[in-house]
């Protein structure tokens, strides 16, 4: 089950990578169109300000998918040396971490998301964006970063309980120098 668990959120995570990414194609296709009309005399406007949204966005829904593909970075120089089951325990504590540091924030993100909802906010910008246009999909995103950690954490849990280290490494372990480069 811990598996099927852990297969199911790199599907779900990959799928919204490939969405991430022409969300930021179709940002830089943007700007690069408001470059070349800036050359002509005229702009587009508010490209910076997009840009600055459509990265809060996907950097906040691309959490996710660089925790299943162990792209988080980790002190790992004690867990380099420990023993398989040192190793493990390393993981957990830093997942444990990691889990719970990424409910808080999207915990303490809700509140600035209902004040715009409530109040129509809009950005002290030309363009006037309702904000919560940004903050929901931003917090959206924090949101399934954390129920990705937590199930992560738990699928790296049952593994663990079976001392199958190798797949508990494989979920929640770090990528040494040299892992990165032969991938």
């Amino acid at each position: 089950m811990a598996q099927n668990v852990l297969l199911g959120l790199k599907s779900i995570n990959r799928v919204l990578a490939a969405l991430i990414g022409i969300m930021l194609l179709g940002c830089a296709a943007f700007v690069l169109a408001d470059i070349v009309l800036r050359q002509t005399g005229s702009s587009l406007g508010g490209t910076d300000e997009i840009s600055g949204y459509v990265m809060a966005i996907v950097t906040s829904w691309g959490m996710a998918y660089a925790l299943g593909e162990l792209g988080h970075v980790r002190i790992d120089i004690l867990r380099s040396r420990a023993r398989p089951g040192g190793r493990a325990l390393f993981d957990l504590v830093a997942m444990l971490a990691l889990s719970a540091t990424v409910t808080l924030i999207a915990v303490r993100s809700w509140p600035v998301v209902a004040r715009s909802l409530d109040n129509g906010s809009r950005a002290n910008t030309p363009l006037e964006t309702p904000l919560a246009l940004v903050q929901v999909p931003w917090f959206a995103g924090w949101v399934w970063f954390a129920v990705a950690s937590w199930l992560t954490f738990i699928a790296a849990l049952m593994l663990l309980a079976k001392r199958d280290f190798a797949a508990s490494d494989a979920a929640i372990g770090t990528l040494g120098e040299l892992d990165g480069l032969q991938k």
